[in-house]
């Protein structure tokens, strides 16, 4: 159940969950020791946190906030009878252009895989993250064929695994490294890997680098990171490999941005979106001002975009059940409400053709929206997918996702 501060296994939990027969008072005690674990665990590969400030920061923050959690959970399992006092809502099945869509499912050799990210190069070949292990992969579409890159354990006992996965102007791909405090990067053309630890003095037993944008590189010669532990924003020169700590970025009020998603624009500025509150932020990468936008809904919750040709940006509103554009020429904000309630979508790109898409966490559908129109299209995935990065190839027409669960990587591809 991401977003809820437990730091559990995300949606691997929901079924348990709902199936258990846990009181209000033993989720009382149930939930701290969630906090314990990283995201990327699963029931079959548990990883606990190292004991420092990033444990206790996703327990529950007061005895109050834990109560009320706890009481919402034993009302909707089982520990008040041998059936659920709620009645089953399915969504509507799919009709008309929701139905114009083939979907191709590619699977993973390594079955305990858990693909994050998924991005296409030019070439045509699918890329992806591990959440829980030490490997970015790569797929042959034309042949199925997957390679697996493997990368050195630095801290041997945080946990593995990577989050973001991009590719530089160059066609390098590259991860970034979470509990193992480190960014990565795969060229192109050799398929040499590289790992640019994060230096002794910036990290802890929480250092947690969750994004890497090396997008606008070829710009200055910098790929941004951050540091989830402490909400700083680092970035690396490449052809010296040395780290830049550019802090923590805070509002006029003193207010720090937890920033999730770190897209930059064809500058190589940086956008912060703010996933504890209604806030963007954009960092000039010349001056390293700070300004700070915010959204129209309240609690938005800002995840993750990117910047289109015209620069500009696109992001997911988790919080408001929303995607969103801001306009850095007006420096205006537009919002577009999901049809399917509790999407909570997480990230969002718009492709050339000015046709925006997303996905769901929690519906198992792929979502397209005409901005000009406000018109939806909906698309069900053949199978719980658990969708996190959303990526569009527009040389080949086609929307990529990874099925964060059930190692496999999905092609979407619409008719119409």
């Amino acid at each position: 159940m991401p977003g809820n501060g437990f730091g559990c296994a995300d949606c691997h939990t929901l079924q348990r969950i709902v199936n258990s027969t846990h009181t209000a008072d033993e989720w009382m005690k149930v939930i701290p020791r969630m906090a314990t674990y990283s995201n990327g665990s699963t029931p079959e590969f548990p990883q606990p946190l190292v004991p420092g400030p990033r444990q206790a920061n996703e327990a529950p923050r007061n005895q109050a906030q834990l109560r009320r959690t706890a009481e919402y959970l034993a009302s909707i399992n089982l520990s008040r009878g041998p059936d659920w006092n709620y009645p089953l809502k399915p969504l509507p099945r799919p009709h008309g252009r929701a139905t114009h869509v083939i979907i191709t499912t590619y699977d993973l050799p390594r079955p305990e895989a858990m693909p994050h990210d998924a991005i296409v190069t030019p070439d045509g070949h699918a890329w992806y993250s591990d959440f829980g292990h030490q490997f970015i992969g790569e797929l042959d579409p034309a042949t199925g064929k997957v390679t697996d890159y493997a990368f050195p354990t630095l801290k041997a006992n945080e946990p593995k695994g990577f989050l973001e996965i991009e590719a530089d102007p160059d066609g390098n791909i590259w991860g970034a490294g979470m509990y193992q405090g480190l960014i990565a990067k795969i060229d192109g053309k050799t398929r040499k890997t590289t790992v640019y630890p994060i230096p002794e003095e910036l990290q802890t037993n929480s250092t947690q680098e969750s994004m890497v944008s090396p997008q606008f590189s070829n710009v200055d010669g910098k790929v941004w990171t951050n540091d989830q532990d402490d909400h700083s924003i680092l970035r690396l020169d490449v052809k010296t490999g040395q780290f830049e700590n550019l802090g923590q970025p805070k509002t006029a009020g003193g207010q720090t941005i937890v920033g999730y998603g770190i897209p930059p624009d064809q500058h190589n500025n940086l956008y912060v979106l703010q996933f504890r509150g209604s806030e963007i932020g954009r960092v000039d990468a010349a001056t390293k001002e700070l300004k700070i936008y915010k959204t129209p809904f309240p609690a938005s919750r800002p995840r993750r975009g990117r910047v289109d040709a015209e620069g500009n940006l696109w992001f997911a509103e988790f919080g408001a059940n929303a995607v969103a554009m801001f306009d850095p020429k007006t420096e205006t904000i537009k919002e577009w409400l999901l049809p399917i309630k509790h999407s909570n979508p997480y990230d969002v790109v718009r492709n050339t053709k000015g046709q925006v898409w997303t996905g769901s966490e929690y519906t198992d559908r792929v979502t397209g929206l005409d901005p000009a129109s406000g018109e939806f299209v909906d698309y069900l995935m053949p199978q719980e997918v658990n969708i996190r990065r959303v990526f569009f190839d527009d040389a080949r027409n086609a929307f990529w996702i990874g099925a964060n669960h059930s190692a496999e990587l999905l092609k979407v591809e619409p008719l119409d």
